[in-house]
């Protein structure tokens, strides 16, 4: 195998072929309209005016575009012109997929000359999967990143494998919401666009609230949340075992530390040189949540840190209430559960936590321009109602999540605009402070509180504890 380094010209003559002919397939440039002139083309891409004709003469070569004596080249379309494949990559446990497919065949449908290769990659190890493929230069051109696997990308020193990019048609005052973009941005700039989001908000069972006689339209602190939980917890049949709990959550680390950010709890001080696990409103928090378990029995004893236990028995209508986020409630579409959403009561004050999605593109892509007009598309108003009108997802695009129009009550709750009032008091995983591999040690030495084998604030100090050894060590 002959390896040739290619030289400076050939590098600039390869970059401009590619660039405008990604320009014209993406659809940035449309059919009709003309390119730059040659002399402006020369100067951008420092090339002569030569190189410039002779790579123009290829394209027309191809049909992409017509030379039209005295007025310049025109883009137009032709039966030559090959479909240019663009690579988008999504994890596997992401509740709109079925959407997101809508999506790309609308946008194929606006881009004939398009073809996306839609890969699905396991959830598992998903951040781990992406850079060995882009460092290898086999990894997708786009791809689905959520605020937490954005984080796990930024720790592992992985993000010169982005090409930052944020859509034009999302100025975050202007189109959209400021919380949401602190997710994806680095060193104070936005690397990815996003795309959705949801808060973590209280789902509960209208039906259940019927029949225990309840006409709750809010929940407001944590007391009304145990008091409605005791009148939904039932043993059906008197046999001495709970057939029906009045609140479920799991121990995921996306769920309980909405408890602590309502009294004023932190995990880590703002830098990050202590650990402040065993602060007394942290302490009374996990109490909190262990006495919903232990003391009241009102929510089943869930050790493991998966959302879809608490989740999976909410469907079978063995729990009246649980916290989810609106991501989840796409599960309901077709099921025979009635249901609805109201924000997480407070305790010291209104808090919750807010989670997100975003599009980021890899930086070694060949086909940036296409990457970047389909970013674009998929935060325009036609793909951005398409999400929410065939689901729960809450949009980026502020006039699209805010249309009540696009309501259907076979899809959304009576109370889907609930996010709007969560929204001011929302904080992203990233206020918490922690990096990945501290949330993943946290998780895994809760679990003797979660097993009520610890008292709260014996595990909190003993993680406090054994976090600042490894805090100084490190």
């Amino acid at each position: 195998m002959v390896l040739k380094r290619e030289n400076t010209f050939e590098k600039k003559y390869n970059i401009f072929l590619t660039e405008l002919k990604n320009e014209i397939i993406s659809g940035r440039i449309k059919c009709g309209e003309f390119i730059l002139p040659e002399n402006q083309l020369s100067r951008q891409y420092e090339l002569s005016r030569v190189s410039i004709r002779k790579a123009l003469a290829n394209l027309v070569e191809e049909g992409l575009i017509e030379k039209i004596p005295g007025k310049g080249n025109r883009v137009v379309f032709s039966e030559k012109i090959s479909r240019q494949t663009i690579k988008l990559a999504w994890f596997s446990t992401s509740y709109e997929l079925d959407i997101i497919q809508r999506i790309i065949t609308e946008y194929e449908e606006h881009n004939p000359y398009v073809k996306v290769d839609f890969q699905i990659l396991p959830e598992v190890e998903y951040v781990d999967q992406l850079t060995r493929q882009m460092e290898q230069g086999k990894g997708p051109d786009l791809f689905m990143v959520s605020d937490s696997q954005f984080r796990e990308l930024m720790e592992a020193g992985k993000m010169n494998l982005i090409e930052p990019y944020l859509s034009s048609n999302l100025d975050e005052d202007r189109d959209s919401y400021r919380q949401v973009f602190g997710m994806f941005s680095y060193h104070g700039k936005m690397v990815a666009t996003p795309l959705l989001f949801s808060p973590v908000v209280i789902c509960y069972n209208e039906k259940i609230f019927e029949e225990t006689g309840l006409n709750v339209d809010s929940i407001n602190n944590w007391d009304e949340l145990l008091e409605v939980a005791k009148k939904c917890t039932k043993d059906l049949d008197g046999d001495g075992l709970v057939e029906q709990y009045g609140f479920s959550f799991s121990s995921s680390y996306h769920r309980w530390p909405v408890f602590l950010l309502q009294n004023h709890g932190r995990l880590m001080t703002a830098n990050r040189n202590r650990f402040t696990f065993a602060d007394k409103a942290n302490v009374e928090a996990l109490q909190y949540c262990i006495d919903l378990m232990y003391r009241y029995n009102v929510s089943p004893i869930f050790t493991h840190g998966s959302n879809q236990l608490a989740e999976d028995i909410f469907q079978k209508e063995r729990a009246a209430m649980i916290l989810t986020t609106y991501y989840y409630l796409n599960e309901f579409r077709g099921k025979n559960i009635r249901w609805d959403v109201l924000p997480v009561p407070k305790k010291e004050l209104p808090s919750t936590l807010l989670l997100g999605g975003g599009l980021a593109i890899n930086k070694n892509s060949k086909v940036k321009a296409v990457a970047q007009d389909m970013i674009d598309f998929m935060v325009s108003k036609k793909a951005q109602t398409i999400l929410k009108k065939f689901g729960c997802t809450i949009p980026v695009l502020r006039s699209v999540a805010e249309d009540n129009s696009l309501l259907d009550d076979k899809v959304h709750p009576k109370n889907y605009n609930a996010f709007i009032e969560v929204l001011p008091y929302a904080h992203t995983i990233n206020e918490l402070n922690l990096t990945s591999s501290e949330v993943k040690l946290l998780q895994s030495e809760l679990n003797l509180l979660w097993a009520n084998m610890e008292s709260p604030k014996e595990a909190c100090l003993r993680i406090e504890k054994m976090m600042n050894q490894q805090l100084a060590e490190s």
